[in-house]
């Protein structure tokens, strides 16, 4: 379900919202405003809107995204679109664009980046948008990058940018356009995915979710996880059980695992203190156990379908891992048949591989957990090593046999109010993982010598 800010940036509007409910259009035209309150009431919306101060304040809750479309969306819209505005001068008047691309054309005009045309493609074809300046089309490619579209997804011609992303992915690219800041345009590509990595960081660390009570956050991750695997479903227990094939799919099965629940609820008027790369909480927990864990694994499962993996990847987003590890105990046993190694993220500090627990416990043979020091290395990633730990949802996967390691999501202090997490680390265990899948011909190998060195009445964790 979205939000009413979401329905409105998603269709292009470029409104901010102030509270709840409310926002200023102080920034929008009148044409685009006067569009927007005619769409309210196509859904009879009780609303307020002062003309004088521009601010609009919505009584009603949002309603879906796909009422709002209805009420959006008529016949012919988007025919003749880039007649009436003056690309740099004036604004796209959103009744005018496609339905689907709108939110995408209102972005790039805001960042200068000035269109002269758009058509989401209709079925016929691939969405198009055309540009005013030719200098700007390197900028435009790497931004679309950025938010996600794969090189093979995209071809610029002179000033047009022809697309191959799916009808429905549209409306996500304009959301993720909306947060990204014009002078953000100047930096790196690796710049403007960490600020986005930050973003969602962000978003995970200001929803609710002590053990028992996950709903708001396992919505949320439902949401983001959806348009990146090929089947996603709620277990009995209430984890997340997700996964996707990538290429052929002869490869081995890979576990990415991080659990939803924090160990306490947030406090109601707490906000995020950030100290250049360390946030904290302003009162109690920050929640960074584990909602760092969850946002790297957001981070990969979008970027997946871009490196040369060639297998199965299997999300598990647990609940009430908190209290005992009770969801990772309650995941039915076949959704673990065949897989051959798991990367949990839930350990604290920086550059820990958590290869065992206390010493007594082997998580995975010693050979597996120096793949990830390798790795490590191979991406400029300094300090990683193999180290000993806690307890933690890798415990679970290792007792059924699955090659597994606990790697540091950049928290310390968790479980108090004097929690802190150094976003820069948590990006960095992202970009480890990454790597691992990029250097999938050397995974194969590692766990291939596993699986033949071990003996028949071995464990297959045994170090």
């Amino acid at each position: 379900m979205k939000t009413w800010n979401q329905l409105f940036i998603r269709q292009g509007f470029i409104v901010k919202e102030v509270n709840d409910k409310s926002f200023d259009c102080t920034t929008e035209t009148e044409e685009n405003v006067s569009f927007l309150l005619e769409s309210l009431n196509g859904l009879s919306v009780d609303y307020q809107y002062s003309t004088e101060t521009k601010l609009l304040v919505l009584m009603d809750d949002a309603v879906t995204e796909e009422e709002w479309l209805q009420v959006v969306d008529f016949e012919y819209r988007g025919r003749g679109e880039g007649l009436s505005f003056q690309p740099g001068v004036e604004q796209p008047k959103v009744r005018e664009l496609d339905t689907l691309i709108s939110g995408i054309i209102r972005q790039l005009n805001r960042l200068g980046l000035y269109t002269t045309s758009s058509c989401e493609g209709h079925f016929e074809r691939g969405p198009i948008i055309g540009f005013l300046n030719k200098d700007n089309m390197e900028t435009v490619g790497k931004l679309f990058e950025a938010v996600g579209v794969k090189e093979k997804e995209m071809r610029i011609s002179y000033t047009t940018l022809f697309l191959r992303t799916k009808r429905g992915e549209l409306l996500n690219l304009g959301e993720k356009l909306s947060h990204i800041q014009p002078e953000w345009l100047e930096e790196s590509l690796e710049y403007i995915r960490k600020q986005l990595f930050n973003h969602q960081l962000e978003e995970l660390l200001s929803i609710d979710g002590e053990s028992g009570d996950e709903e708001r956050i396992r919505a949320f991750v439902i949401e983001r996880l959806t348009p990146h695997v090929d089947k996603l479903a709620i277990d009995g227990y209430g984890n997340i059980l997700a996964q996707r094939t990538y290429r052929t799919g002869n490869g081995p099965t890979i576990l990415l695992n991080a659990h939803l629940d924090t160990i306490f609820g947030f406090d109601p008027n707490r906000f995020i203190v950030k100290d250049g790369p360390i946030w904290s909480s302003s009162e109690g927990i920050l929640g960074a156990d584990d909602r760092a864990g969850v946002a790297v694994l957001l981070e990969v499962a979008e970027s997946l379908s871009q490196s040369n993996f060639n297998g199965t990847v299997k999300f598990v987003f647990t609940v009430e891992e908190e209290i005992g590890l009770r969801g990772a105990k309650h995941v039915d046993e076949y959704f673990l048949w065949e897989v051959d190694a798991s990367i949990v993220v839930d350990r604290r500090g920086t550059g820990d591989i958590v290869t065992s627990c206390g010493g007594y416990m082997d998580f995975c043979h010693k050979s597996f957990g120096e793949f990830f020091e390798k790795v490590a290395e191979a991406e400029k990633l300094e300090e990683w090593k193999c180290t000993i730990g806690g307890s933690s949802d890798t415990r679970i996967w290792a007792s059924h046999g699955i090659q597994s390691v606990n790697l540091s999501a950049g928290y310390w202090n968790e479980h108090s109010d004097e929690e802190q997490l150094d976003v820069e680390a948590c990006f960095n265990t992202a970009t480890l993982i990454k790597g691992i899948f990029q250097q999938s011909r050397d995974l194969i190998r590692i766990l291939r010598e596993i699986r033949r060195n071990t003996k028949p009445n071995q464990s297959t964790i045994a170090g």
